[in-house]
């Protein structure tokens, strides 16, 4: 369900069901354990500025330099310690807010799901 028009279709979708596709982790970021990334784009604006979706991870420990984004934890529960910053504790129902260039080291107890807006 991924569009690329400037003013999208109103749409639905049941974020704790919605089938995900496989995004393979760089292994560079993974500090510990086996954690597996999957998502789905659900909208992206015509100039690729705006990106709307779904993103999952298992448990782990993986580092990431994070985009301008607002998400919000659907199920699972994860610690997001930003250099030189706070660590997030993350779980069901939590909008996180994460700045351009920040970097992170997720920690995640629980398999994660969120639905997320990021700005490119």
């Amino acid at each position: 369900m991924t569009t690329n028009d400037q003013a999208p279709a109103s749409f639905a979708v049941h974020i704790p069901d919605a089938e995900l596709e496989p995004e393979p982790l760089d292994p560079a970021q993974i500090v510990s354990g086996e954690p597996v990334v999957t998502g789905k784009v659900l909208w992206e604006s015509a100039d690729g500025t705006q990106v709307r979706g779904i993103w999952q991870i298992t448990p782990g420990v993986v580092t990431d330099t994070e985009a301008n984004e607002l998400f919000v934890v659907v199920s699972g529960r994860a610690a997001v310690a930003v250099e030189g910053g706070a660590t997030l504790e993350i779980g069901p129902g939590d909008a996180c807010v994460l700045r351009e260039g920040d970097r992170t080291t997720w920690t995640v107890h629980e398999t994660l799901r969120k639905a997320y807006h990021i700005s490119l």
